[in-house]
């Protein structure tokens, strides 16, 4: 793992499994998030990525410990998890239709100071569009609003699911840079299949395979190693440095 590691990780994942109706989706997964820069959860389609991040948060049913900033979470209900300042940015942007993009935002604050300033400068095309409905907007223009719903607000861990899936690559660029200029702040625990977007971004990985975590290390030191990226992601590793 990275030098990052070494202190006190934000996030530590014990043997967690999760379910959804009834159904066991993640088996057994442990690892930690240090508490700068970004982690990515790497693994095949369909190993439980997603149900990770979702059982962290109390979405779905789950066991195991999870410790938040040296305080266990695992007990608590998901606004309570959001409360304890855990930022979620959903694999489908799930944005309000039929709100327009201030209001959508408007409903994201938890704080007295929301941080305005600073989304309006990651994201300045959503300030020309305050005044539009989500629902008409492209679907990089939604994912925009997705993410600057949960930087607006002060976070200690930000979870962010496939933010860059079905996106332009000009957009995808565009995401990437804000998720980059955010990380400055706050940890983040990104799942990303986008390997170009994991090497650009993310210092740490954590694969998963059939519900449980395989590997653990620097995402360098996976996706530099061709026969290890094949082995692991059933992908070829050919990403630019």
């Amino acid at each position: 793992m990275s030098a990052a590691t070494t202190a006190s990780p934000i996030l530590e994942v014990e043997e967690l499994s999760a379910s959804i109706a009834g159904q066991q989706v993640v088996e057994s997964v442990s690892f930690t998030v240090p508490a700068t820069g970004i982690t990515a959860v790497l693994g095949r389609n369909g190993v439980g990525k997603t149900s990770t991040l979702r059982g962290i948060l109390g979405l779905i049913q789950r066991r195991g410990r999870v410790t938040l900033a040296g305080e266990r979470i695992d007990h608590l209900s998901t606004h309570k998890v959001v409360q304890r300042g855990v930022g979620y940015v959903p694999e489908d942007r799930e944005v309000f239709a039929k709100l327009t993009v201030a209001e959508n935002l408007a409903l994201a604050e938890r704080s007295k100071h929301p941080r305005r300033d600073f989304v309006a400068e990651l994201f300045p095309d959503l300030v020309k569009r305050r005044g539009q409905m989500a629902g008409t907007l492209s679907g990089g223009q939604q994912q925009m609003v997705s993410v600057a719903r949960a930087l607006l607000n002060e976070n200690v861990l930000l979870l962010v699911d496939e933010p860059t899936k079905g996106l332009a690559p000009k957009i995808v660029d565009e995401v990437a840079a804000a998720l980059q200029e955010a990380s400055k702040t706050v940890p983040i625990l990104l799942v990303e299949q986008n390997l170009e977007v994991v090497k650009r971004l993310a210092a740490d990985a954590v694969v998963i395979a059939g519900g449980r975590v395989v590997h653990t290390g620097t995402a360098r030191g996976i996706l530099d190693d061709e026969a290890l990226t094949m082995r692991l992601l059933g992908v070829s590793a050919e990403v630019h440095s």
